[in-house]
C-alpha cells in the first residue's frame, strides 16, 4: 500500500533520503510542484566509487494517494550508463508482460536488452529499491 497520502508527504520522503540511507553521499533531488495535484521529482543521488542514479518522476495526487504517472531512472558508474528503468510499453515482448510496462534496460546491449522490473510501481515509491540496488553494486565493487 502506498504510504504517501499527499504530495507534501512524498516531498518529505525525498528530502530525507540521506538520513535513511547513509550510502547516499550527495543528493540533488528536488520536488517541483506543477499545480496543486501534480509535481516533478528530478535530480541525482551519488554514491561511493563513482556510482549514481539520475531520477525523473512525474507525480499526481489521485484519490488522496500519490501516484507516479511516469518515471525514468538511470544507473551510472562514472561516465558509463549501466542500466535504466522506464515505462515505455513493449507489448510485443512476451518476456516483459509479467511487469508491463515496468522494465529495466541492461548490459551488454543496453538499448535492446530488457528485463522485467517487478520492484517498480506506479503506486509505491521506487527510490528505496533503486538505492538498495546501488548499495549492492558499491559493495560488490569493494570485494573485487
Amino acid at each position: 500500500m502506498n504510504p504517501f497520502q499527499s504530495l507534501r508527504e512524498y516531498e518529505e520522503f525525498v528530502y530525507t533520503l540521506r538520513e535513511r540511507f547513509p550510502a547516499i553521499e550527495r543528493s540533488t533531488l528536488v520536488v517541483i510542484p506543477r499545480g496543486k495535484r501534480v509535481a516533478v521529482v528530478q535530480g541525482e543521488l551519488a554514491f561511493a566509487k563513482g556510482y549514481r542514479i539520475t531520477i525523473k518522476e512525474r507525480l499526481s495526487l489521485d484519490a488522496d494517494l500519490v501516484v507516479i504517472e511516469s518515471y525514468g531512472y538511470e544507473l551510472w558508474h562514472n561516465a558509463d550508463k549501466i542500466a535504466w528503468y522506464d515505462t515505455q510499453p513493449h507489448p510485443d515482448d512476451p518476456d516483459l508482460q509479467s511487469t508491463h510496462p515496468h522494465h529495466k534496460h541492461v548490459l551488454p546491449d543496453i538499448k535492446h536488452n530488457r528485463a522485467p522490473a517487478p520492484e517498480m510501481s506506479f503506486t509505491q515509491p521506487n527510490l528505496a529499491a533503486l538505492i538498495q540496488e546501488m548499495e549492492t553494486l558499491v559493495r560488490s565493487e569493494k570485494t573485487q
